[in-house]
């Protein structure tokens, strides 16, 4: 049964009322907040009117004190069962937000301090036949961590430290401070009978000789003494069975009140032998085949509780060192070495409690779509719904889990915090384990690197707090409930200098942070804020073994910016555009396109130049990275996703809409990649990358164009590649290809013959120094199949499609066009509603149009 409608809230001043008397039957709520769970806080103020958008202008700062007051929830249901022998009543809340108590018919069931885990009550016998009132409490923040120590090091907020929540609600570099609580997941009303299975542990331990080995480990918890208990454990594949056991439970140990046993922990194995068993891969290495685990306890023969899960056999390692006993950090997919491709993941909303699962999938979709393998969930926001790792194991992409600490000290001596954190992890491990995309198990984010190198210069002078949590809790957690997967400390680390190229993963923010690397143990961590030093030219000296950060900013789109903007503020440099830039040093991203594009004029060249040089830097890391296959063996930039309408290091923004990096990470990351590795008046090399398990020939055409598309070189190579291979196939002086011509005047397109891969556009030099003509571009519209034909007189540069609407889905965008080449592009809504045509744009960078409308003095519409 569960508990969504009929709920109602209010507000109190801390210490106003009696919560006895608030969670009385009796109180009259008549005039309460009506509302719905799962639910925060705030998202209901919105509904109400009580509290305008905080996403628009600086309305968040308004809403602050929504954190300061204790809130209360209230429902009435009925219940109509009598329990019978053998039977209970739970309560079950599958998250709570934070610093929560419940009652039930007036009774205080208990009190919670950790928003990430489930908490369940036995009700049985506070639970009436009929009416039943029940009403949780919400204290703020402030009550429970407002005395505490807060004088060490924490990025962002001193008091989050000492909360299980997610760290970002206090805000980040990316996102608003929005300090959330509520009843943040569904609640429910189960009747248990004899016994219930508590959780299930499936994993596959071998494969070999055309057989998988697949053990499954279950617990169930008996508070029937007499009864018999057995399990059927089978798995299928659509509705045949392959494999099937059945056990009777151990009595292994039990809960003892005044000498009787009151309860059971059954313990059992299975071994499943699957024949010829279809194996799960990433999407880009295979199929990601999934059969269905099913597992029914049985007391005295009846059916009395079922586990269900999607379930993939497969094999995951992690590779530190080679075949020649180099270090390295590879994961291994069914003895396939995997480049990781693919982005950092945050919290997909600041009100997460109410985001439709219809969200994720999507999202999730379109990392498919552009070619990633891997989604690094980040470990200052939330563990994830169910949502999130039944959309991973279905696409086939692979999770780099972080627990929940993040770029602080964390009170790891203090022994109820520590009790706290040993029930999260515990918890949380048993959820995931049996998930087949689940890869990794890592600490943290940041805090063993910042930590040894901010006392190295002298900014912290505490001990290492938290790192009991990383280095001694969480081993011994994970060996006792999931020795499978490799368990990493924290990202990065490893090496001397736990941002080491050398061993492990890193994070580089030399890129945009201008930080000088590389660095030892004891030396300070220094920063080159300038045009050079926060280069997207930078990547090109990282040799790492693994990029599991990198990054560069670029706004969001139009649409985006101006739903969220008073009119008047709607223009490049003002006070809300700035708002809008939650990281610190301001000035970075100007700099960054000050050396490539220059500095934009207005608001419509910093969406473009901004765009543009993240795509592109992101684009020169990441061919640098896979050139390097196999020492570095992935590239995870940051970062996915935005949790509001910001300007961040985001790909897709806030409404679902890609930036032109998106659209780029989709050509950088194919399976296959055709590049040219070239710097101001070198060699162009042409390089292939192989990422598949099958051989790649094809024939390779180098193209060099003028901008009214008058081909000045072209060339043919024909090119083979291994398996999981690459090859620098040519070497060309640049002299040899420009022909004559300025290298400011040309473009260079290198293309599959066989259409194998994707068309590489490379221009010999920065945006800021070529020299484009102006492109007039013809468009044909089918409104009814969603098309949009397009072509050119000249080489139009980033050309942009743009529709007033959000989660608009474009098979490709932010394109180049060559002159004479017809480009087709299908658009459709995500959720298959109208699209806006009557605000159709189609602009380029060097559109003869804009260049009109910006020298009259004109305001694009």
């Amino acid at each position: 049964m569960k508990l969504t409608e009929n709920w109602k809230l209010r507000d109190f001043n801390v210490g106003e009322v009696r919560d006895l008397e608030v969670a009385s039957p009796e109180f009259i709520d008549y005039f309460w907040m009506t509302t719905t769970v799962p639910d925060d806080i705030h998202t209901t103020l919105r509904e109400k009117g009580i509290i305008e958008d905080p996403f628009f202008g600086h309305q968040d700062q308004k809403c602050r004190w929504v954190e300061e007051k204790v809130w209360w929830y209230r429902t009435i249901f009925s219940y109509d069962s009598d329990p019978q022998p053998g039977e209970k009543m739970e309560l079950l809340f599958e998250g709570l937000d934070t610093y929560a108590t419940v009652y039930l018919n007036g009774v205080e069931l208990g009190s919670t301090d950790n928003m990430f885990i489930s908490h369940s009550f036995d009700v049985t016998r506070e639970l009436n036949q009929g009416k039943n009132t029940l009403a949780v409490k919400f204290d703020p923040i402030h009550v429970h961590a407002g005395d505490k120590v807060q004088y060490y090091w924490s990025g962002y907020s001193k008091k989050r430290i000492w909360t299980r929540k997610a760290q970002s609600h206090f805000g980040w570099d990316w996102g608003p401070r929005l300090v959330c609580a509520g009843i943040w997941k569904e609640v429910h009303l189960i009747k248990r009978r004899h016994a219930h299975l508590d959780h299930v542990f499936a994993r596959t331990t071998s494969i070999q000789d055309q057989v998988g080995i697949v053990d499954v480990d279950l617990c169930a918890h008996a508070f029937d003494r007499e009864c018999s208990y057995t399990a059927c454990v089978e798995l299928l594949e659509g509705t045949e069975r392959v494999a099937k056991a059945y056990v009777s439970l151990d009595r292994a140990s039990g809960i003892t009140v005044d000498g009787a046993i009151t309860a059971r922990t059954l313990h059992h194995s299975v071994t499943l032998r699957v024949i010829d068993p279809k194996l799960w891969w990433t999407h880009d290495l295979g199929t990601p085949f999934l059969y269905q685990l099913r597992v029914t306890l049985f007391a005295d023969g009846e059916p009395i509780d079922t586990y269900e899960q999607r379930f993939g056999i497969r094999k995951i390692e992690l590779m530190q060192l080679d075949e020649e006993g180099r270090h390295a950090f590879t994961f291994v997919l069914n003895g396939v070495k995997v480049f990781a491709k693919g982005a950092n993941w945050i919290p997909i909303d600041s009100f997460i409690a109410t985001v439709p699962d219809s969200r994720y999938t999507h999202l999730l979709q379109m990392a498919k779509a552009a070619n990633m393998n891997m989604i690094r969930a980040w470990g200052g926001g939330i563990y994830e719904r169910d949502i999130f790792f039944d959309e991973c194991d279905r696409l086939g992409i692979l999770i780099w889990q972080d627990f929940m600490f993040a770029c602080a000290l964390y009170p790891d001596y203090n022994r109820n915090f520590m009790n706290n954190v040993h029930r999260e992890i515990e918890q949380v491990v048993k959820r995931l384990r049996s998930r087949t995309s689940l890869a990794l198990w890592c600490g943290n984010n940041e805090n063993d690197w910042l930590y040894e190198a901010l006392s190295s210069s002298g900014e912290i002078t505490h001990p290492f707090y938290g790192e009991k949590i990383y280095h001694e809790l969480m081993p011994a957690v994970l060996e006792q409930l999931d020795p499978t997967r490799t368990f990493w400390p924290s990202s990065p680390f490893g090496g001397n200098d736990h941002n080491s190229r050398d061993v492990g993963d890193t994070h580089n923010w030399q890129v945009w942070h201008g930080n000088n690397e590389p660095r030892q143990f004891g030396e300070p961590q220094t920063q080159d804020y300038s045009v050079e030093g926060i280069s997207f030219k930078r990547f090109k000296s990282d040799f790492t073994k693994f990029a599991s950060e990198f990054g560069l900013h670029a706004a969001s789109n139009r649409y985006t910016l101006a739903k969220n903007m008073p009119d008047n503020q709607f223009y490049w440099d003002s006070d809300e555009m700035k708002y809008r830039n939650k990281d610190v040093h301001y000035p970075k991203g100007i700099m960054l396109m000050e050396g490539y594009t220059g500095i934009p004029k207005d608001i419509y060249e910093y969406i473009q130049f901004s765009m543009l040089t993240q795509a592109e830097g992101l684009r020169y890391g990441i061919e640098h990275y896979r050139r390097n296959k196999p020492d570095t063996s992935g590239a995870l930039f940051w970062q996915f996703n935005d949790c509001w309408p910001g300007t961040s290091w985001s790909v897709i923004d806030y409404y679902g809409l890609p930036k032109a990096s998106y659209h780029y990470a989709r050509k950088f990351f194919a399976p296959v990649l055709l590049c040219v590795d070239h710097d101001p008046n070198g060699q162009l090399q042409l390089w292939a990358v192989n990422d598949r398990r099958e051989i790649y020939e094809d024939e390779a055409e180098l193209t060099i164009y003028r901008m009214d598309g008058t081909i000045v070189y072209q060339r043919a190579f024909d090119v083979t590649v291994e398996a999981n291979g690459k090859m620098n196939f040519a070497n060309l002086p640049e002299a040899e290809v420009l022909q004559q011509h300025s290298p400011r005047e040309v473009v260079a397109v290198l293309r599959s013959k066989k259409q194998v891969t994707e068309e590489y556009v490379l221009y010999l030099r920065d945006y800021k120094d070529m020299d484009y003509q102006e492109a007039h571009i013809q468009i044909s519209v089918d409104e009814v199949k969603g098309h949009i034909r397009l072509i050119s007189d000249r080489v139009a540069r980033m050309v942009m499609i743009e529709l007033d609407a959000p989660w608009v889905i474009m098979d490709d965008n932010f394109f180049d066009l060559i002159p004479g080449e017809e480009k087709t592009v299908h658009v459709h809504h995500a959720a298959a509603g109208e699209l806006p045509w009557e605000t159709l744009r189609v602009t380029a960078m060097n559109d003869a149009s804009i260049q009109k409308l910006r020298t009259e003095g004109d305001v694009l519409i």
